[in-house]
């Protein structure tokens, strides 16, 4: 299943570079300096991957409790199935049940920040850029928070969202050396493939949550081993 982090952070990337781009294009990096702007942008990228691993570490414990109660596999199930519902139904229907209305206002206080730090071109400023970029609203980030739940542990989770903030990094550097240098008939074929691979990443949590005895792909849930007896003390 942490495949499927990469995936989302090489196809979030795409989808998120309106987002993200401008903020990585405005970076202030040292043009003249090709070692210097190396090291800012690595910066800016530790910024973002410790965001991510704490938002993983966080979201595992979520899942964990939910483990702990032996609800896991209904989580993976309800994950799954939420993934699909968002890329089958119609957008008008999903806007209705928006949950990044209130994200974006209590976020509001990043984006100030942000657009402060962007002025500023001391190096720490590139980490801190990465790390208040990190909690900018994405529909990508969400899915990958989603996985990072269902992991059902802290390190797991924290795994999954650090794997995903690699994904994403190839784009995003290449943004930041070549501005936006992906066609429009690209980017838009890649777009369109993001919700197949959503709808397919919910697919496997469902069956994932089923516990069928597939390994790595669906294995026995613990608890049903324990309450058939396969386990022994």
């Amino acid at each position: 299943m942490l495949l499927t982090a990469l995936i989302f952070g090489l196809l979030g990337s795409f989808h998120c570079i309106g987002m993200c781009g401008p903020i990585a294009f405005m970076l202030p990096v040292d043009r003249t300096n090709k070692t210097k702007r190396l090291i800012q942008v690595s910066v800016y990228h530790l910024g973002r991957l410790l965001t991510y691993g704490i938002l993983g570490m966080l979201f595992g414990l979520l899942g964990e409790s939910f483990y702990f109660f032996g609800f896991q596999q209904y989580v993976s199930i309800i994950i799954g199935v939420l993934m699909m519902l968002m890329i089958v139904l119609p957008k008008k229907t999903v806007s209705k049940f928006n949950i990044a209305k209130p994200v974006y206002q209590l976020l509001s206080g990043v984006k100030n920040r942000l657009g402060k730090e962007l002025k500023k071109k001391r190096t720490d400023t590139f980490f801190t850029i990465g790390f208040l970029n990190g909690f900018l609203p994405c529909g990508l980030v969400y899915m990958a928070i989603f996985a990072a739940i269902a992991t059902a542990n802290v390190l797991d989770g924290s795994l999954y969202m650090l794997l995903f903030g690699l994904g994403t990094i190839p784009l995003m550097t290449a943004f930041v050396y070549l501005g936006n240098f992906t066609t429009g008939v690209l980017r838009k074929r890649i777009q369109q493939f993001i919700p197949v691979a959503v709808f397919i990443v919910g697919v496997l949590f469902v069956v994932r949550g089923l516990g069928l005895g597939i390994p790595y792909v669906s294995p026995v849930h613990v608890h049903e081993m324990v309450s058939g007896g396969v386990m022994c003390h």
